[in-house]
């Protein structure tokens, strides 16, 4: 269970992280629409693992790799913003969410089974 400081740690560089991706991420990834969902830090606050969801896209996994390619460029973006909350910056790890992706994949599954009327009958 992550105490109230592992917590806030989290919050802080989920929020600014963000704001690191809205003003530099139009160099980076052009048109794609990147955003934190989540963020999970060490016990130890030394590393940071990112979970980012990409929309406006079909190639998800290119965005990423151009977000690690410039990991040097948002780390020290992302410095500057969090120096005065944090005694060292995190090294920071990427990960693709898609959890919204599969929602939507559900969903269409499910409309799909209930169309064809497969969904079974509905017991009162």
């Amino acid at each position: 269970m992550a105490s109230k400081r592992h917590k806030q740690v989290e919050a802080l560089i989920k929020r600014n992280f963000s704001i690191v991706l809205q003003g530099e991420g139009s160099y980076i990834y052009e048109d794609a629409l990147v955003t934190v969902t989540n963020v999970i830090v060490s016990p130890d606050f030394g590393m940071a693992k990112i979970y980012l969801s990409v929309y406006n896209t079909d190639n998800k996994q290119a965005v990423l790799l151009k977000v690690e390619d410039q990991q040097h460029r948002l780390k020290q973006q992302f410095s500057v913003r969090i120096r005065k909350h944090m005694r060292r910056v995190p090294e920071l790890y990427f990960y693709l969410d898609d959890t919204l992706d599969e929602m939507y994949r559900l969903n269409a599954l499910f409309d799909r089974l209930e169309d064809e009327d497969q969904m079974g009958s509905e017991e009162q």
